[in-house]
């Protein structure tokens, strides 16, 4: 199922309407269709003070869309030791506080370890893995789940550590990154430091200020603004252009490529090129494993081994469409409107990344339009 010149050509049409009428700075957008890049276009600078062009090579900090990633590098490395999503997280993690938790139950945000209530620094992965391991979980496994927006970095990189010897970054680079020459780090080396993005903070509008999330995410005490402190640490935007956030490698919120690396990383993760991920790691990677109101986002949501799809209604018809109209299709935002998706049923991949960032939780208005043109007409 190709994608046409005319939807290729109203992608390009939002990308340039979003500088135009909607305060966009910098930007990538990237395209991959059946294993080729069709769309590749960068514009914009780097900084306000237009020191630095913005090109298809720029990188930029991407916050959770930081995640699918970090999930198909912790489920190759079970499969690396004949384990999967089924496995015991007790088998590798001995001390970890759900006992009855399995993998795919840890990467779908169901174990109840979004908050902590032991103080941790986010640069400090022992003091956070002994947060945890201290934690008394908020629901248990089969309550629904609730978005682990940081804690879950530390639930993933733990695993990885014990299995494969190296941090989740290092395993990223060795196992995945590296044989498909992604320019997308989870832990960036400082050769590659002059080519990142400045960020910048949104202002909140009359939408994010109604919205209950950003409600609670504003309120001091609440469960969602716990969950999005724990573990503390690296909150303001200032500090994410910090060159310590970019080399920590953290696998929540850590990673920083271009839209093009990403675009290809979902390439891989839907089978459209050859890659290190197996049949059954981008299975995990595809299939919905909860789907409820979200504890945390306090809206509905779906989780995969990883991932987010798109919520149903009754009728089984999509409630939003952030992924494309394609049911299988799994991908994941980043805080300030980066995004990331695969489509396996249309062999479509789609990246953005941006440094002028927004507030809403979910993608905005000026990816979810160039997501909409993109299968306008398929």
């Amino acid at each position: 199922m190709a994608v046409s010149p005319s939807a290729l050509g109203k992608v390009v049409e939002v990308f340039e309407r979003n500088f135009r009428d909607r305060g966009e700075l910098g930007a990538s957008v990237s395209i991959w269709w059946d294993g080729a890049e069709i769309l590749s276009h960068g514009h914009g600078w780097c900084e306000r003070e237009k020191l630095r062009p913005w090109t298809v090579q720029t990188m930029v900090p991407v916050y959770s869309a930081t995640k699918v990633p970090a999930a198909s590098t912790l489920l190759l490395a079970l499969a690396s030791r004949g384990l999967n999503e089924d496995t015991p997280v007790t088998e590798v993690w001995s001390k970890f506080p759900v006992p009855e938790a399995r993998f795919h139950h840890l990467l779908s945000h169901q174990c109840g370890l979004a908050v902590l209530d032991h103080r941790a620094s986010i640069l400090e992965h022992a003091d956070v893995v002994e947060a945890i391991e201290e934690q008394i979980p908020t629901w248990r496994i089969g309550d629904g789940h609730g978005y682990h927006p940081r804690t879950f970095g530390a639930l993933l990189d733990e695993p990885v550590r014990r299995l494969t010897g190296l941090t989740l970054g290092g395993y990223w680079r060795e196992a995945i990154a590296g044989p498909l020459d992604l320019d997308f780090w989870i832990g960036l080396p400082e050769t590659e430091w002059p080519r990142v993005a400045r960020l910048y903070p949104g202002k909140a509008g009359v939408d994010d200020l109604a919205d209950a999330f950003y409600k609670q995410l504003t309120t001091s005490g609440t469960f969602t603004r716990r969950a999005f402190s724990s573990p503390r640490g690296l909150h303001a935007i200032h500090e994410m252009n910090e060159s310590r956030a970019w080399s920590a490698g953290l696998p929540a919120l850590g990673g920083v490529g271009t839209a093009s690396a990403l675009a290809k990383f979902y390439q891989a993760a839907i089978g459209s090129i050859e890659s290190p991920l197996p049949v059954r790691v981008r299975q995990a990677l595809a299939t919905p494993r909860s789907s409820a109101e979200d504890k945390v986002l306090l809206r509905p949501t779906v989780f995969t081994c990883g991932a987010q799809q798109d919520p149903l209604d009754a009728d089984g018809r999509k409630i939003r469409h952030i992924y494309g109209p394609s049911l299988t299709a799994f991908g994941h935002p980043g805080a300030g409107g980066s995004h990331g998706l695969g489509d396996p049923e249309t062999a479509i991949s789609f990246a953005y990344v941006m440094n002028q960032m927004d507030l809403s939780v979910m993608p905005g208005q000026k990816c979810v339009e160039m997501v909409d043109a993109l299968f306008s007409e398929l």
